[in-house]
């Protein structure tokens, strides 16, 4: 399955792979994810729908993988982000996407949680695709830290730090009705994160 999976993805060019992912998330944008169709993103991109089910298998699948694209520019994830400390890490991470693009990702995010609840073969993708690749990379970051010395290895807030980073994102419009910014989110680290975590801010 892994060289199948593999050949279907080398008959686009990661050039391709990306403006198709933009489209993607446009049209979720624009119409949501119900209403998104494989035609339209055949439609909006140029592309054979036979082309869009032969390298990702469905919508859900693509959704999923352009949510994930999204998430890391230039193809960069978490783990190659080592800048010597545990704070360092996830300040940059937080910085890699301005203040419009976290109001339009927290939008996106927002729309997409409602599908997801009644979607499984959505929620599966997010899982395979999304949650479970980021949290894997979490783990080597605070491995990175524990093996640093700045993060014990019997902190039970380890298990949470995923927790901790999605619930900051999602809450800032839930309970002050505003989007997420750099400045909130850099905040919420030194203030939450890191403490919890046994690291000091300063």
């Amino acid at each position: 399955m892994t060289e199948v999976a593999a050949t279907r993805r080398s008959r686009i060019t990661p050039e391709r792979e990306a403006e198709l992912y933009g489209a993607v998330l446009d049209l979720l944008r624009e119409v949501g994810y119900d209403a998104l169709t494989m035609d339209a993103v055949a439609a909006r991109t140029r592309s054979s729908k036979a082309t869009l089910y032969r390298q990702w298998g469905g919508k859900a699948e693509l959704v999923a993988k352009a949510v994930r694209h999204n998430k890391q520019p230039g193809g960069l994830g978490l783990e190659e982000i080592d800048t010597g400390s545990l704070k360092g890490d996830l300040h940059t991470l937080t910085m890699r996407s301005d203040d419009c693009e976290m109001e339009q990702n927290s939008a996106l995010m927002r729309g997409l949680a409602m599908a997801i609840h009644g979607n499984p073969e959505l929620l599966q993708a997010f899982r395979d695709h999304l949650i479970e690749p980021e949290m894997a990379q979490f783990r080597k970051v605070l491995q990175r830290a524990i093996d640093r010395g700045e993060v014990r290895a019997d902190n039970p807030a380890i298990e949470f730090v995923m927790h901790m980073m999605i619930g900051g994102f999602a809450a800032r419009t839930l309970i002050d009705e505003k989007p997420p910014t750099q400045d909130f989110l850099i905040s919420y680290i030194d203030a939450v994160v890191l403490p919890a975590l046994g690291v000091t801010a300063g």
